[in-house]
């Protein structure tokens, strides 16, 4: 364990790991009230805790405005492919 001035420098962070952001929010935020609760309120660890919700909650506002929506035309598309409108040939 990495400790800095007591605090625990260890990346445990969820975005790392395969799983879903909501998932990792609320996994997050069940470790912050733990800790907040054993360590105290106004303790390092429950600020590092915070910020780990905080950064999470960042990194899912960002990819909501990174998703992608469908136009009518890549729409229509998908559902008919083999339209005329939906063709592509290389030259």
């Amino acid at each position: 364990m990495k400790t800095v001035e007591g605090v625990d420098t260890t990346n445990n962070s969820p975005i790392t790991q395969p799983q879903n952001i909501q998932q990792a929010i609320l996994a997050a935020l069940t470790q912050a009230r733990q800790v907040c609760d054993q360590q105290g309120n106004n303790s390092p660890e429950c600020s590092v805790a915070w910020d780990r919700i905080e950064e999470l909650q960042a990194q899912n506002a960002h990819q909501q405005q990174l998703k992608h929506y469908l136009t009518s035309l890549e729409s229509y598309c998908e559902r008919y492919p083999d339209a005329l409108e939906c063709l592509i040939y290389d030259l």
